[in-house]
């Protein structure tokens, strides 16, 4: 439970902050895909360090949101958005 205590903020975090920069930050989808993959990677050494349930439910939702938002941008990738 001490894993999942130290990672519930940081993967709310990539879920709320990553879904929020996505819809409105298009410019930055890329690098933004980049970062969430990165957080999932963290969140999954720490499952494989100490594994539990809920933590596997957090990382679920994560993978979820990550997959949606890459096939998203692999459909959609087309459109090109002018950085200001």
């Amino acid at each position: 439970m001490e894993m999942l205590t130290a990672l519930i903020g940081p993967l709310l975090f990539a879920c709320l902050g990553g879904g929020w920069a996505y819809l409105f930050r298009k410019d930055r989808r890329p690098e933004l895909l980049c970062t969430l993959i990165m957080f999932h990677l963290l969140g999954a050494w720490a499952y494989r360090q100490q594994p539990t349930p809920s933590l596997l439910l957090m990382l679920g939702l994560l993978a979820a949101m990550v997959f949606a938002m890459l096939l998203h941008t692999l459909l959609h990738g087309g459109e090109k958005v002018q950085r200001l």
